[in-house]
C-alpha cells in the first residue's frame, strides 16, 4: 500500500487518488476488512478500510455534517436515532448534538469500533463512550430484521453501493422496505450513496430502490476532497420534505438545540437540495 510514502486509492476503474503519508499509526486485518489509521499530509489523521479512505480529520465535517444534519433538522424532535454503520463514531458525534434520548449504533466490525475509540477520539469526541449511545456489534440487515422498535431518524453510514456484493444488499429495495418499517409515522431516513459521477448506474439503482419504499425522496451531494469525488446522499420519508423546511425553521431549530457546526448552516441546507450533480452528463 505504501510506496515511497504515498497511498494510492482507486476512485474508479480509471481514476486514482495519490496521497502523501507522513506516519502509519495502526494496521490490522479483521474477518471483514483491512484497517489502517495513518497521518496523511494535507488531510490529517485518516481511517482507511480496504484501501479506501473513510474519513480524514481535515475534511470529515463536510461528510458527517451533510450526512446527519439535513435529515435531523428536518425532523421536529429526533429523540430516538438508529445509525447503521458509522463505527468511527463521527455520525454519532453529530447526532448527539441534537440532544437525543438515545442513539443505537450498529456496526458489523467490532475492531473498527475499538480502533476508532483508541485512535480517533479527538475526531469523534469520544461519542462511542457516551452513555446515550448504545453500540451493537451485528450485521445491520440482521439487526433491522429482528427488532420491533421504531425510530425517529435512521442514519445509514455504510460501505459504498459500488463495492462488495455484501454491500449491495444494504442498498436493495428489500432493505429499504425494512428500514421504512423501522421508522415512526413521522420518521425520516438518510443514506450515503457513493458517487453518481463515477458510478451513475449503481447510484440510480439505489435511488430507484429508495423511491419504491418512500413517498418523499430528495437527493444532494457534497464534495469530499479526501474521497476524490462529490459524495451523494439520499433522504427519504413519507411525511417530511427537507426541501420545504424553511430557512427560518432550520435556524430556529439550530438555536433551540444549541447545535454548533463548521459547515452546515440554514443556507447550506437550502442550497444542498437545489444544486444537483447526480444526473448523467452527455459526453458529447
Amino acid at each position: 500500500m505504501n510506496i515511497n510514502n504515498f497511498f494510492r486509492e482507486s476512485v474508479s476503474e480509471h481514476t486514482n487518488l495519490l496521497v502523501s503519508i507522513s506516519n502509519q499509526l495502526y494496521k490490522g486485518k479483521t474477518k471483514y476488512q483491512e484497517i489502517i489509521v495513518a497521518e496523511l499530509l494535507e488531510y490529517g489523521r485518516a481511517l482507511i478500510l480496504d484501501n479506501l479512505i473513510q474519513l480524514s480529520e481535515n475534511d470529515e465535517v463536510y461528510y458527517h455534517e451533510s450526512l446527519v444534519h439535513p435529515a435531523l433538522f428536518s425532523h421536529e424532535n429526533p429523540k430516538e436515532i438508529l445509525i447503521l454503520g458509522g463505527g468511527d463514531g463521527c455520525a454519532a458525534r453529530e447526532c448527539l448534538k441534537h440532544n437525543p434520548k438515545e442513539i443505537t449504533l450498529v456496526d458489523i466490525d467490532e475492531e473498527v469500533i475499538n480502533v476508532s475509540k483508541s485512535y480517533l477520539s479527538n475526531i469523534n469526541m469520544n461519542s462511542l463512550e457516551d452513555n446515550r449511545v448504545k453500540v451493537v456489534v451485528e450485521d445491520g440487515i440482521k439487526f433491522v430484521e429482528r427488532i420491533d422498535k421504531k425510530y425517529d431518524c435512521i442514519v445509514i453510514d455504510l460501505t459504498d453501493p459500488f463495492g462488495s456484493p455484501i454491500g449491495k444488499k444494504l442498498y436493495s429495495k428489500e432493505f429499504y422496505g425494512i428500514i421504512k418499517r423501522r421508522l415512526k409515522e413521522n420518521g425520516i431516513m438518510v443514506t450515503q450513496a457513493g458517487t453518481a459521477f463515477y458510478y451513475y448506474e449503481v447510484y440510480n439503482q439505489v435511488l430507484q430502490n429508495v423511491k419504491q419504499s418512500f413517498l418523499i425522496v430528495r437527493e444532494y451531494n457534497v464534495w469530499i476532497p479526501s474521497f476524490g469525488y462529490a459524495c451523494c446522499f439520499i433522504i427519504a420519508s413519507d411525511s417530511i420534505d427537507p426541501l420545504n423546511i424553511s430557512r427560518e425553521t432550520i435556524e430556529k431549530r439550530i438555536n433551540d438545540r444549541n447545535v454548533k457546526t463548521k459547515f452546515y448552516t440554514p443556507k447550506v441546507h437550502e442550497a444542498l437540495f437545489r444544486i444537483s450533480l447526480t444526473k448523467k452528463l452527455n459526453k458529447n
